[in-house]
């Protein structure tokens, strides 16, 4: 069994960075930038990468662009460590495509979340779900995001697809720790499943109810704070991972700056343009923050990074 294939056999434990799209234009991969970001969370420790996700800005990239990245993230970690790729779309067979090209990247799983715009029924959601697995050339992750996609998936739901071996868990973005310990309570069906938690400050406290780990936005920006937080609760050193937490809990702050749902990714890639790693360019409709805004951003990653590590 080679390296590769060891990914598919084991549960994804830690951090998983949901990759920010580093862009130079609406269509125009910042392939420069997209390296740098690469080595930058893989340096800080992280145990997994998730392309095409919410913080990807997936739903405003073109199929194109979303398979030349698929293409090249795969060619830059080059199996250090697992990539994850969002699959998530309104069309049945443009998931399928999506998956055929990470298949042929050799990623390592695909992410689904419910289909947005038309709400579909928990039903129809299983029947897609069963259709979906049946035909796609990759393990799948499903990604529980009801806050932008308006439909969860219902812990019946997910025990009636615990019969379908190829699925590996569920990453959680809802923000409620009641709904994570019934999906961590789903290991009784699949002990192998993967349970990872998107609220970065439920990080903690998700790991002390049996979670995996998280895929955390933040850490594209200060994986090394949360590589060293996951690894802190794992072990159990609670004092150290509350005081990692606080910091986690301040480099929130970042998130308040603007205003829509857009904000948590313009705040990331600011911070990343700050630090020469990536563009800060938004995929239309959505603007990268002006000035004032960009300073704000600068003013509170100060606390974390040195200021000579920034340009202007």
């Amino acid at each position: 069994m080679t390296e590769h294939d060891a990914f598919k056999h084991r549960r994804f434990r830690g951090i998983i960075t949901p990759l920010v799209t580093p862009l130079i234009d609406r269509d125009t991969l910042d392939e420069p930038g997209l390296q740098r970001l690469v080595e930058h969370v893989i340096a800080g420790g992280v145990q997994g990468i998730f392309i095409l996700g919410s913080t990807g800005e997936a739903p405003s990239l073109s199929y194109r662009l979303r398979c030349e990245l698929i293409a090249r993230t795969g060619q830059l970690v080059h199996h250090r460590v697992p990539v994850l790729v969002g699959i998530t779309d309104t069309a049945f067979v443009e998931s399928l495509k999506v998956a055929k090209a990470a298949a042929d990247a050799q990623a390592d799983a695909v992410v689904l979340s419910t289909p947005y715009y038309f709400p579909a029924g928990q039903t129809e959601l299983t029947t897609y779900v069963q259709h979906l697995t049946q035909e796609l050339p990759l393990p799948l992750m499903l990604y529980n995001m009801p806050s932008l996609t308006k439909v969860a998936f219902e812990i019946d739901t997910l025990r009636r697809l615990s019969e379908i071996g190829t699925i590996l868990g569920v990453k959680d973005s809802s923000g409620d720790l009641e709904y994570f310990a019934g999906l961590v309570a789903l290991r009784k069906l699949r002990p192998d499943w993967s349970i990872l938690v998107g609220p970065e400050h439920l990080l903690c406290a998700a790991i002390q109810l049996g979670g995996d780990g998280g895929v955390s936005g933040g850490s594209n920006v200060l994986p090394r704070l949360f590589t060293d937080c996951y690894e802190a609760t794992a072990r159990r050193d609670m004092a150290r991972a509350e005081q990692l937490m606080q910091q986690i809990n301040a480099f929130q702050e970042v998130y308040t700056v603007g205003k829509y749902a857009s904000r948590f990714i313009k705040a990331t890639k600011s911070a990343l343009s700050l630090l020469g790693v990536c563009s800060d360019f938004m995929a239309e409709p959505f603007h990268h923050f002006l000035p004032p805004q960009r300073q704000q951003v600068r003013a509170i990653l100060q606390r974390f990074v040195p200021d000579e590590a920034m340009g202007v």
